[in-house]
């Protein structure tokens, strides 16, 4: 297929996973270390009762 004369997904017979797996594994250890901390902070003392913490059901307090 051809798009004003070019064809966009044109085959290129290079490696993309073979070099590249350390940094999409480090970038799955990085979301893994933020969704922990995230998860970290919405469950200390200081935004347990926040009314912004998604985790808090609206009326209800968490202890």
């Amino acid at each position: 297929m051809s798009w004003f004369g070019v064809a966009p997904f044109k085959k290129f017979p290079a490696p993309f996973l073979k070099p590249y797996w350390p940094f999409f594994a480090a970038g799955l250890v990085i979301a893994y270390g933020a969704n922990s901390a995230q998860n970290a902070m919405m469950a200390s003392d200081e935004w347990k009762n926040d009314p912004r913490n998604p985790k808090v059901k609206a009326g209800n307090k968490a202890h």
